[in-house]
């Protein structure tokens, strides 16, 4: 490869990097062309990205986006899929969902991930990085716990207020 080419195929894949802030490094060799086309089927159902590339392309990439690819360890190494999203745990729940139980599939693995300015290595990351909640699930947290107790005072009002007028009357029919 020309080496205008490469700079060429490392501008494109920055910009592609510059549109995402969730970076999954993978493990997809093995699967035959039917169950990589399903998976990336899956991926663009979920607004997930897949990308098979070079990863002396990869390291550059990253280089000059700012982006320490050293964190990432061997992952680097080896064939890689970039799986790329701006929600930090749905490439984990796509290739949770997608591998199952093992029995028919087993790949896509995962080598390590970039999530929220943080280097996740290794397959056994990958029930944290699933854990990990989503922008909308805090918020819609955060929205459940601000209404809580307005909620109670609300409620404690309307029940209060039958009990109020209740006592009035009790006490202006006492008084006549």
């Amino acid at each position: 490869m020309k080496k205008e080419d490469k700079g060429l195929i490392i501008s494109q894949i920055e910009q592609t990097l510059r549109s995402y802030n969730v970076y999954y490094l993978t493990e997809t060799q093995g699967l035959n062309a039917e169950q990589t086309g399903a998976f990336r089927r899956k991926c663009a159902a979920k607004d997930i990205k897949m990308l098979v590339v070079k990863n002396t392309l990869l390291k550059k990439a990253f280089e000059n986006i700012g982006i320490d690819h050293t964190q990432f360890g061997d992952a680097l190494k080896l064939n890689t899929s970039l799986l790329l999203s701006n929600t930090g745990n749905a490439p984990a729940k796509l290739i949770k969902e997608f591998v199952g139980n093992g029995k028919v599939v087993s790949k896509p693995v995962l080598k390590a991930a970039y999530v929220e300015e943080c280097f996740y290595v290794g397959a056994n990351q990958l029930a944290a990085l699933e854990a990990i909640k989503s922008k909308n699930e805090l918020l819609g947290e955060l929205i459940g716990l601000l209404q809580s107790p307005a909620r109670n005072v609300i409620s404690a009002l309307q029940s209060g207020g039958g009990k109020l007028a209740g006592i009035v009357k009790t006490l202006s029919e006492r008084e006549g």
